[in-house]
């Protein structure tokens, strides 16, 4: 059984690579059972929307082409 050290950070890794089952099986158990886990997991979902957002800007370029950090 995971604790919410371990729930968090695995949410965290699953952002940079595939989980294997019974790490996918043990947080959603974990998720089931624990609601700041899973408020967290949401919240992770809102900022990751957010951030993307930003990025793109309002008439959708990108920032780092906007103020040329690109290398261009």
């Amino acid at each position: 059984m995971l604790n919410c050290h371990d729930a968090t950070r695995l949410m965290s890794e699953s952002q940079e690579r595939p989980l294997s089952m019974i790490e996918r099986m043990s947080l959603k158990l974990h998720l089931m059972m624990c609601t700041g886990c899973s408020n967290f997991k949401e919240q992770m979902g809102s900022i990751r929307l957010m951030t993307r957002t930003f990025a793109k800007g309002k008439n959708g370029q990108e920032k780092s082409s906007r103020f040329g950090l690109n290398g261009d």
